[in-house]
């Protein structure tokens, strides 16, 4: 039996700075025919607490399964080159389709969200990735993991990505910036555990083996999105649940025919009957409940499909509205700045996990490499970096848009000099500098909601995350190709530097198009007065 639904609560505001955002899951719907009534929504006390950090633990075992799995895929990457003997562009094209199809889907997993919810979009994500990696056990060429590892196993990632994105920022309103910092470490515990265990299972195991394991392992996914729970109702609406729920135990009763009736909705009560009417017969009564069963076995079909059916048509016209609609997000110039840098800038970030192993391997520093991997040593600094990113940029005084070009700065210093070292501790000093510098990953939510709102950033972070996905995709491919051409992987990282000093360009307009703004914004106020 499905269960009730709720009406719609307003996005009230519980400050003056920020919003409450609330999901369709998390406030549900009743659909009803006549109009429904605006309540304002309390306060929660999940909210910067109680469950809320629940949801931080979700969300970063999401990022350790996810995105950890995925930056460890160098390790992959190398049995695929011994075993189906193919171009390093050409292989390279599996990790870059699992990473980009994992963000491209953003905008796609927006309208999951406005539809289904978080929770149920992030379970049915689990059970796709597990899928996926277990298919791509018996793969027979580099064809068939474009489409079990690179599209299906990428699709549900994506399906539990954002969810698990979009639930800290439901649950926080204070402290976001940490909250987002802490749940995304995951990305770097992520990358050093995973980076170990696939080394292990594929030295013990082989490959196939160890993507099997994997998908069992993936199957854990599942289990963060049933931790996601929806913002709880007030008062009011739990007495509505339980009044549902025993009007549905009423229904269970045995009634006669002549004796009920049917309401507006939906509900069967009994009727006065005549004293003097005659008691039916046995027979009769029995073909009576009998066809009553089929009755209302059919009104609860149809009005289950009534609400299901006005719940998509609902989150597909905020899905759309959000897109293509008056108040569409790319009329937000800002915004649109902020998406032409996610194009350019994550490839940069990608390239070192997938072609570092070979570099090691070409520098032949694989002795070391084996004692303490490259990758471990930005995955390790990533996390502090994005701890104290975090922290410093939830104080009062220092502005997160600040730190997170400085951020920026600092990562394309590093992706440009990373070439020219060529011993083991320089590396390792460069990759510490990336690993810090990345760790702004954790303010792109917020610095998202700063830019939108946070009533739109579902939609808002599903289109950076896309634009991110896109230079995933071609990002490692690209570097692999010129790898052939020039068989150096020095220009493939010039050529991402420079590609990435372009994404920043365009964060540089911010602050201009906010100058610009300001004057007009004065100018309304005025003429409102």
């Amino acid at each position: 039996m499905c269960a009730p639904f709720l009406p719609p609560l307003t996005r009230g505001k519980p400050n003056t700075v920020e919003k409450m955002y609330t999901s369709h899951e998390d406030i549900g719907y009743d659909f009803e025919d006549g109009p429904r009534e605006k309540k304002t929504q309390q306060p929660n006390a999940n909210i910067d607490g109680g469950w809320a950090w629940m949801i931080v633990l979700s969300s970063f075992v999401v990022h350790i399964l996810i995105m950890g799995s995925q930056m460890a895929l160098g390790v992959l990457n190398m049995e695929w080159l011994e075993e189906f003997h193919q171009s390093r562009g050409l292989t390279a094209w599996v990790s870059s389709l699992s990473m980009g199809i994992t963000l491209i889907v953003g905008p796609f997993i927006g309208l999951f969200i406005n539809t289904c919810g978080c929770r149920k979009t992030a379970i049915i994500g689990g059970i796709l990735n597990a899928l996926g990696w277990v298919l791509s056990a018996y793969a027979t060429n580099v064809h068939y993991l474009f489409i079990t590892f690179g599209v299906a196993a990428g699709f549900g990632s994506g399906m539990v990505y954002l969810p698990a994105v979009v639930m800290v920022g439901q649950y926080f309103q204070k402290r976001r910036a940490l909250a987002q910092g802490l749940s995304t470490t995951g990305t770097g515990f992520g990358t050093f555990l995973m980076t170990v265990l696939l080394k292990y299972l594929c030295s013990e195991y082989g490959w196939r083996s160890a993507m099997f394991i994997q998908g069992a392992v993936s199957l854990n996914l599942c289990v963060c999105g049933a931790l996601m729970r929806p913002l709880a109702a007030d008062e009011t609406q739990s007495k509505k649940i339980l009044k549902s729920k025993s009007g549905e135990r009423d229904l269970k009763l045995p009634l006669s025919h002549s004796a009920e009736s049917i309401r507006p909705n939906g509900h069967l009560t009994k009727t006065e009957e005549r004293e003097d009417a005659p008691a039916p017969a046995a027979e009769g009564k029995g073909k009576d409940q009998v066809q009553l069963g089929k009755n209302m076995y059919a009104l609860r079909v149809l009005k289950i499909a009534s609400r299901l059916t006005l719940r998509v048509r609902k989150g597909f016209w905020d899905w759309y509205s959000s897109y293509f609609g008056a108040a569409s997000l790319f009329t937000n110039r800002m915004f649109v700045a902020f998406i032409f840098w996610a194009l350019f800038a994550y490839s940069s970030f990608v390239i070192p996990f997938i072609h570092l192993p070979e570099i090691v391997k070409l520098y032949n520093l694989s002795e070391q490499n084996d004692v303490f991997p490259l990758t471990s040593i930005i995955a390790i600094v990533h996390i502090f970096g994005k701890v104290i990113l975090g922290i410093v940029a939830d104080l009062p005084c220092i502005s997160v848009w600040n730190v997170f070009l400085l951020a920026n700065l600092s990562l394309v210093i590093s992706i440009l000099i990373l070439p020219l070292m060529h011993t083991y501790s320089s590396l390792a000093a460069v990759c510490a500098l990336i690993g810090f510098s990345s760790g702004y990953f954790s303010l792109m939510p917020v610095v998202t909601e700063d830019l939108v709102g946070i009533e739109h950033l579902a939609n808002a972070y599903g289109i950076i995350i896309c634009a991110n996905g896109i230079s995933a995709l071609l990002g490692p491919p690209f570097a692999g190709w010129i790898y052939d051409i020039t068989q150096k992987y020095d220009f493939s990282f010039y050529v991402c530097g420079l590609l990435y000093m372009v994404g920043m360009l365009f964060l540089l307009t911010q602050p201009c198009i906010r100058l610009k703004e300001q004057p007009r914004k004065k100018s309304t106020e005025g003429t409102r007065v």
